[in-house]
């Protein structure tokens, strides 16, 4: 699965048990501007480097897995538990940034010595 949007917070790497640590980012995800959704991610094991280059702020295409889990707490009840594990990221910039385009051709001006086009 995949998503688009702006970072809102990215966490630092945790060491949860000997053998797991954990990174997570917030994604501001704005489908619709009066209600932006603010969506939690989580990278873990290796997939922790990749968020070492991500800025808050920074337009963002993200990929990852939605996984999900029961777990019984001591009384017998069951619950179930949804995670986002992302696998990899695109960094498009800051918000601020504007996409870059090839220059503008001058269509108007007289074909010159070099121009090799049929017609």
């Amino acid at each position: 699965m995949e998503i688009k949007g702006k970072v809102h917070e990215v966490s630092p790497t945790v060491q949860v048990t000997d053998s797991l640590k954990k990174r997570e980012l917030i994604l501001e995800y704005i489908e619709n501007p009066q209600y932006p959704e603010y969506i939690k991610f989580e990278a873990i094991q290796d997939r922790c480097s990749l968020l070492d280059n991500v800025k808050v702020g920074d337009d963002i295409e993200l990929f990852f897995n939605l996984k999900g889990r029961p777990w019984t707490d001591k009384a017998g009840k069951k619950s179930y538990f949804n995670s986002l594990h992302l696998w990899k990221i695109n960094v498009f910039g800051n918000g601020a940034a504007t996409p870059e385009y090839a220059a503008p051709v001058n269509l108007s001006a007289a074909p010159g010595d070099n121009d090799d086009l049929p017609f």
